[in-house]
């Protein structure tokens, strides 16, 4: 049996609906922005329930552009985890910013209860990530920055389709991004991102911003970017959309069968789900001891597995100047030793779980 990690081939098999939306899109060469964009945005700001969509080329341009929305900048600090992927801490350095870096707790997702000590005078924002598509601890990052008048900006890449009392994640803070990356629960043929807020005015900056500043076609407000979500690929987010309801219900079927029987085995701790709350799985994670040997011995025998990520964000040769050590964050670091990722997409099914779990207790017997 095959457990693949890559499902792209099967998400993209038949794709006569998405290539009949193109044939509208060629025919109407509304290439830049548009009415199909425009649509998506709509549609994605409704799904998770908030009055503005800002759609991107990008998730990590997302994240920069939400970041500059808000006037975060040179000797400013923003607050975030040091075990996510390198846009989050990537898009701190990109409006000049310094990242202050934050244990993880036994979720994988960042400590609340260290974040306090953190905050100084300096402190604008707390970036906190919905890791792996669970979330973290959101009402008391809310209480946080209300209690010392700080902004929250979601990376919530991975959350879409997920929910946290009965909210959806990048629907909590200030302003938010989504990736729509190949790999995430909303996905399209390449990259794309989207950000989100509530506040008229700061969407109002950001429509004008990802697109050069322009106003019109022969006048700019200020001087901007180019970051548009292209039309082909919103269309793309749109189809993925209609679907992604039952995508979570499978992935979540999926990872319960995993919870249920990875638990009972004395060799691997799975992280405890929080109540009133629905991950996505874009990555299903636990600790597992001798990681390294297992994963080897688990893609000799079929079984796509994978490490996100061996070395946390303060550890990596680009975060040196910000003078953090081995020791730093011994719970990041610990995890980062022992993390295995293993696959729970909607192309499998109860099948490829039982085949893991029969491979991973043969491993540890």
């Amino acid at each position: 049996m095959k457990v693949y990690y890559n499902y792209l081939p099967k998400q993209f098999s038949n794709n006569k609906a998405i290539f009949r939306d193109w044939e509208k899109l060629i025919k109407s060469s509304d290439f830049t922005l548009g009415k199909f964009v425009k649509k998506f945005e709509k549609k994605f700001a409704a799904y998770i329930n908030v009055k503005h969509c800002i759609s991107t080329n990008t998730g990590t341009d997302a994240l920069i552009i939400a970041l500059k929305s808000l006037g975060i900048r040179k000797n400013d600090e923003v607050i975030t985890v040091c075990n996510s992927f390198y846009a989050t801490t990537g898009a701190i350095h990109a409006v000049g910013a310094k990242p202050i870096f934050v244990d993880s707790d036994n979720r994988y997702q960042i400590d609340v209860n260290k974040i306090e000590e953190k905050i100084n005078s300096k402190t604008k924002a707390i970036l906190p990530v919905h890791w792996a598509g669970a979330s973290p601890e959101i009402k008391k990052i809310m209480q946080l920055s209300k209690k010392y008048n700080l902004f929250v900006v979601e990376d919530a890449c991975m959350g879409i389709g997920a929910s946290i009392f009965n909210k959806s994640p990048g629907a909590f803070g200030k302003v938010n991004a989504f990736s729509m990356h190949p790999l995430k629960s909303l996905n399209v043929m390449g990259d794309g991102g989207m950000i989100t807020t509530n506040d008229d005015k700061i969407a109002k900056w950001i429509f004008k911003y990802r697109n050069h500043g322009m106003v019109d076609r022969n006048n700019i407000d200020f001087w901007g970017v180019n970051s548009r979500l292209q039309p082909l690929q919103a269309i793309v987010a749109m189809h993925g959309l209609k679907k992604l309801k039952s995508i979570i219900v499978k992935r979540n079927k999926n990872a319960k069968i995993l919870d249920n029987n990875l638990s009972k085995f004395k060799n691997v701790k799975i992280p405890k789900r929080l109540k009133n709350s629905t991950e996505t799985f874009a990555l299903y994670m636990g600790l597992f001891d001798k990681r390294d040997e297992l994963l080897k011995y688990l893609i000799k025998n079929n079984i796509e597995a994978k490490i996100h990520y061996p070395t946390p964000l303060h550890l990596q040769t680009a975060a040196k100047k910000l003078n953090y050590k081995i020791g730093s964050f011994p719970n990041s670091e610990m995890q980062a030793k022992k993390l295995l990722t293993l696959p729970v997409h909607q192309y499998l099914d109860a099948k490829h779980m039982h085949y893991m779990i029969e491979k991973i207790e043969n491993f540890y017997a």
